[in-house]
């Protein structure tokens, strides 16, 4: 095979490869940005986020509760204390008829 037969199909070898090649290069490349974008995480982490996400779900339904518990008492000892001060000014109003 001599040069004016080697060139030419060198010629073609390399378009089709070019044809072939670059849209396939293209996709490749596409395919690993997109998955860089939205990265997998292995499913010992997701299962670990999941027992984080339950477990502060469940911390932050007992510091409501306690909250609520907090402003029962404190509604009752402001109850209370305003109770004894009507009974201290009703005592104190009413003169003693002892005399």
């Amino acid at each position: 095979m001599g040069p004016e037969i080697v060139v030419p199909l060198g010629a073609f070898a390399c378009a089709i490869i070019l044809a072939i090649g670059v849209p396939l290069a293209r996709a490749y490349s596409r395919r690993m940005d997109a998955e860089s974008k939205n990265p997998r995480l292995p499913t010992e982490v997701t299962d670990r986020l999941e027992r984080m996400e339950q477990a502060l779900d469940s911390v932050a339904i007992e510091i409501e509760r306690i909250s609520e518990g907090q402003r029962f008492t404190t509604k009752l000892l402001s109850e209370g204390r305003g109770g004894d001060a009507r009974q201290i000014q009703s005592s104190s109003a009413t003169p003693d008829r002892t005399t």
